[in-house]
């Protein structure tokens, strides 16, 4: 049987453009302002899941970020999984790919054992002009993911002029060399019409971003139709379950719930 790495390398054609300073936005004019235009699209970016329950909020954040960079591009995204995620949490679902705005054909998913394989076959996707974004998700501590680690993909992602997106489920952040690190939870969506499911929605809280104010949080919820993200801060209507207040625009810090500064700050 041949390993999944070994066909990875012979099917992707790689090449090397200058790395781009330029930003993939979000969608919502408001977190697009606070983080001067949206995150840098040629760098590493990380989105951590405090429990094994939001880890899906976590993966379905990071495949809309990557639905964004890969907006008009004919290109595929690199989904390398640890095997413990989809034994936790099931395989991808091609139809909810869809729904997100990524073409299931456009997404070369590859599922290995550990962390260290994980890591290398998105360091390797990372370095291609041929992938438009590339993540890699990993579950627990993952001791393989330390700060070379993650300078190789930041280097990889400059090198390519394409993102690297990191999901961590059930780990504490160390220092790394993301440009933009994120807190993400689930959030109860807004029902639509005749009581039918809305869209999905999600608490962000931005830990860390390169050269720039951290601290803030917002609720958004992901717009399918528009593929962008849509600022619900000051939701127009109540949500059932309990909700973190997520203000915006204040001091950095001051958007998280006192659990999340203490653990992610």
């Amino acid at each position: 049987m041949t390993h999944p790495l070994a066909s990875l390398r012979k099917s992707l054609a790689c090449a090397y453009p200058a790395a781009a300073s330029e930003t993939i936005a979000l969608g919502a004019p408001s977190l697009d302002r606070r983080l001067g235009g949206g995150i840098l699209r040629a760098a590493l970016h990380e989105a951590y899941a405090e429990t094994d329950a939001d880890a899906p909020a976590a993966t379905g954040f990071a495949l809309a970020l990557a639905r964004r960079a890969m907006a008009g591009a004919e290109k595929p995204l690199l989904w390398a999984r640890q095997e413990a995620l989809t034994s936790e949490a099931g395989a991808p679902y091609p139809p909810g790919l869809a729904d997100i705005g990524l073409d299931p054909a456009a997404v070369a998913f590859i599922r290995v054992r550990d962390a260290r394989e994980a890591l290398q076959a998105g360091a390797e996707a990372g370095h291609c002009a041929t992938v438009g974004a590339t993540l890699i998700e990993l579950f627990g501590e993952a001791r393989a993911y330390d700060l070379t680690a993650s300078r190789r993909l930041a280097l990889a992602a400059a090198a390519a002029g394409a993102p690297i997106f990191i999901t961590r489920v059930a780990a504490s952040p160390a220092p790394s060399a993301a440009a933009s690190r994120w807190l993400v939870r689930a959030a109860p969506s807004r029902a639509l019409g005749a009581n039918a499911p809305g869209s999905a929605a999600f608490e962000i809280f931005l830990l860390r971003r390169r050269g720039g104010a951290a601290g803030y949080a917002w609720r958004v919820e992901w717009n399918r139709d528009r593929g962008a993200f849509e600022d619900r801060t000051f939701g127009a209507s109540p949500l059932s379950g309990a909700v973190a207040s997520l203000p915006v625009g204040g001091a950095p810090g001051e958007g998280a719930p006192q659990t999340v500064r203490r653990k992610f700050g």
